[in-house]
């Protein structure tokens, strides 16, 4: 079993929802969190929540830009000398009918959900092999499962089953893991939601903590590849 403790985490979109409870589980652990969002605000507040304030970096990062994500990979190199897991969480939706839906949402869906994994993948790769360490991207089951209003959701999630697959095959002989998480309905504040008592049948944030942290525990010589987890009930409405 391996030791989270002192492992540097970087997690791209963790100020909140899923993010923000995958660094609150690490950081518990006591993992050495870098957690980003396109406000330094918004980074700076969520650090606060998470307490442990030298195990804890907030950085602002856009990870449509791959410049953003190089510089951010390189504060977290800067404080910690290392990194151990990148886990590309930063993800975007907009639905609507193909006739409907504009280029603008389009682009970007697809730059945030796809092209920012790549971009974070890129930007902290090379650290990654060095420390032998793990990539996790958080998809969905919108990856596999497509739905009426969702081709360019759909597009991008099943877009990134397929690259962090292919990135699996291509890392493994460098001693680096690669997952992806394909979560179902999850209580966060995605797409617009407020998250109230009547989404307690969903997944909850630190449900994907636990998920994520388990994966990190593991024997080096089992990988997980894909990890489907939906609520354990049917929805409410």
């Amino acid at each position: 079993m391996e030791n989270v403790q002192d492992k540097v985490v970087y997690i791209t979109g963790g100020s909140k929802g899923i993010g923000f409870g995958i660094a609150k589980t690490l950081v518990s652990a006591g993992a050495k969190v870098a957690i980003t969002s396109r406000s330094l605000q918004a980074a700076q507040e969520a650090a606060k929540n998470l307490g442990n304030g030298e195990n804890v970096l907030a950085l602002e990062s856009d990870v449509t830009k791959l410049a953003s994500e190089k510089a951010a990979v390189a504060e977290v190199l800067h404080k910690w000398g290392k990194l151990d897991v990148l886990v590309a969480n930063a993800g975007i939706g907009h639905f609507a009918p193909i006739d409907a839906i504009s280029d603008e949402d389009w682009h970007d869906t697809i730059n945030t959900n796809l092209t920012g994994v790549f971009h974070s993948v890129k930007a902290s790769v090379d650290a990654i092999k060095q420390a032998q360490g793990y990539i996790i991207t958080i998809a969905s089951l919108a990856g596999t499962n497509f739905f009426e209003n969702g081709a360019a959701y759909n597009a991008s999630k099943f877009g990134l089953v397929g690259f962090s697959q292919a990135i699996m095959l291509d890392l493994r002989k460098h001693g680096v893991k690669v997952s992806t998480i394909m979560p179902g309905s999850v209580a966060t504040e995605f797409d617009n939601h407020k998250p109230t008592d009547a989404d307690a049948w969903k997944i909850q944030p630190e449900d994907i903590g636990e998920l994520v942290y388990d994966l990190l525990k593991m024997n080096p010589r089992t990988l997980p590849s894909k990890i489907e987890v939906r609520p354990s009930k049917p929805g409410k409405g």
